[in-house]
């Protein structure tokens, strides 16, 4: 009984508005020939047989079939890229953060160059004090030390 309720429901508003016919949201509305019907439950999308997808209306009367369909897939290719594009980010900056085994050799040779020119400069420094006090250039610490004594 309630099974032909509903399929004698969306007949009685052929003819009629789009807008009477879809206040039921088990209903269809074809434009093309002003014929309410039931929505086919068991496809996703209602056969050309029934309906052409341009002329096709559910839920509200300004929205074709048509351009929902082409307006989800632009909407769902835009998410998807852009997921793609946050994804690709996200990976490329945690692996910037984490130093690779090139860096940390790069880091360890430089600092064992920087100690061994330290240790150059200290050696030429001592040399030089040498030379300077074998031939009395060398400058004492304090000048008035001479004095004291």
């Amino acid at each position: 009984m309630w099974l032909f309720f509903l399929s004698t429901a969306c007949l009685q508003y052929t003819n009629k508005t789009c807008e009477e016919c879809l206040k039921n949201v088990s209903c269809l509305w074809c434009t093309s020939n002003k014929k309410c019907m039931d929505y086919p439950v068991k496809n996703l999308l209602p056969p050309r047989a029934l309906c052409e997808l341009s002329s096709a209306r559910w839920g509200v009367c300004w929205v074709n079939f048509e351009a929902l369909i082409i307006t989800m897939c632009v909407v769902g290719g835009v998410v998807l890229v852009a997921l793609c594009i946050c994804c690709y980010c996200c990976c490329r900056k945690k692996k910037s953060k984490k130093p690779d085994k090139d860096d940390e050799r790069a880091a360890r040779e430089r600092e064992q160059r920087r100690v061994r020119q330290e240790e150059r400069r200290a050696e030429m420094k001592s040399r030089h004090d040498e030379i300077r006090k074998k031939y009395g250039l060398f400058k004492e610490e304090n000048p008035y030390a001479k004095f004291e004594n």
